[in-house]
Order: structure tokens, then sequence, then C-alpha cells
């Protein structure tokens, strides 16, 4: 997993769980492209699995997405 996404779960303690999806498998491609990724990107789901926050492949900003945790965990 990367640093800076296995770090989200120490910066949210018992609040976040991060994982990495191998993006090469068949679900995942289709996934990946109905998320609308060109190939990978970060997606913040609620513990049902609905889509919050996503954002694509190399655009992800990771300073973005604490700002977006920590608005949805308030």
């Amino acid at each position: 997993m990367k640093p800076a996404v296995s770090g989200l779960e120490k910066e949210f303690p018992g609040k976040v769980v991060a994982r990495n999806v191998d993006a090469t498998t068949p679900d995942a491609k289709k996934e990946i492209k109905e998320l609308g990724f060109a190939n990978h990107g970060l997606v913040i789901r609620s513990a049902k699995g609905d889509v919050l926050f996503k954002q694509p492949d190399h655009k992800v900003k990771m300073d973005e997405v604490r700002k977006e945790l920590t608005s949805l965990l308030k």
C-alpha cells in the first residue's frame, strides 16, 4: 500500500480503513471505468460502500483527501 494512503489509518485511528485494489483484475477494471478513472485513483467510501469522494489517476492530492476525510468524519 502506498505510504500516504496507509498513513490515513494512523491519522484517523479507528475511523479509516485503507486498502489497495489490484486494478488489473476484470472486476476492478469494470469498477475503474464506472468511477470514471483511466486506470486508477483514490476513492473514499462510506461503511456501506457508497462513493463519497474520488480523485482520478495521477491527480490525487493528499491534502484534499485529508480535508475531505476531516469534513466527513465530523
